[in-house]
């Protein structure tokens, strides 16, 4: 099977499929081609970084060439399509799935996936706390509320806070304020990273804290799981649940890599 062949078989599916825990079953069910290449490399041409194959630039599924303009983001794709394996995993190729994505489909959709990140600011999971237990009120306050704080600075504007699930509706101002930083990412790949990063937390002003370099990549998937690690405290680890998580935080860490060195 061609580079071509295996991309135009595996490689949609990140384009087709919005929910990459879905995404990842859904390959894992297919029968997976053998591996048949010996190695994949970076290669720099005409400004940009391809990911090679034996010496051949690989392409996405619309026959774009797998290249980017961030040799970090390259290299890493490069690992991904060299991991020893006798097979070929796209269940194990989140970054491939999502640069895929990114050059087949956001790009020229950058507009709509900018749009989609600020009407997520409009229902942001942080404006959204718990009224009690005071155990979790209080976590909540202290991890998100500087997250929340840090953004609102850097963007000049003021989220509104609600209680439970009563809707609260955003300033046009502050979805303004959202839109203009957003306006910023323009890299395909790195808008791509970001809408992945928003969906995969809930949460625009998350995305925005990572984006400002105001937090860490753990520190906000921590934040993004401050709800579901207080009930984990009580309850214990569902070891279903523990499993898509993992494969969730694959897909995040991709994401952010995208978002910060796109």
């Amino acid at each position: 099977m061609s580079t071509d062949d295996f991309l135009a078989r595996f490689g949609a599916e990140g384009l087709r499929q919005p929910d990459p825990v879905a995404a990842a079953q859904k390959a894992m069910r297919n029968a997976l081609p053998s591996r048949f290449y010996e190695s994949a490399a970076v290669l720099e041409r005409d400004g940009l970084f391809h990911v090679a194959l034996d010496g051949r630039t690989a392409r996405t599924p619309a026959r774009n060439p797998l290249a980017v303009t961030s040799r970090p983001v390259a290299e890493a794709l490069a690992a991904e399509w060299h991991a020893p394996s006798e097979k070929i995993d796209p269940a194990r190729m989140p970054l491939t799935r999502l640069v895929n994505s990114a050059l087949d489909g956001v790009a020229d959709q950058h507009e709509a996936v900018r749009a989609e990140i600020v009407r997520y600011a409009g229902s942001d999971a942080l404006c959204y706390r718990a009224g009690e237990p005071q155990e979790l009120v209080a976590l909540q306050d202290a991890v998100w509320e500087p997250i929340r704080h840090g953004v609102e600075d850097a963007i000049g504007a003021r989220f509104i806070l609600a209680q439970g699930i009563v809707f609260a509706e955003q300033p046009q101002t502050t979805l303004d304020a959202v839109a203009r930083h957003v306006a910023k990412i323009a890299a395909p790949v790195a808008l791509a990273g970001a809408h992945n990063v928003m969906t995969l937390t809930g949460s625009t002003i998350l995305m925005l804290a990572l984006a400002l370099g105001q937090r860490d990549a753990d520190a906000i998937w921590a934040a993004a799981h401050l709800d579901e690690d207080y009930q984990i405290g009580i309850w214990g680890q569902d070891e279903d649940a523990a499993e898509r998580r993992a494969i969730r935080r694959t897909e995040f860490d991709a994401a952010v890599l995208l978002l910060t060195q796109g």
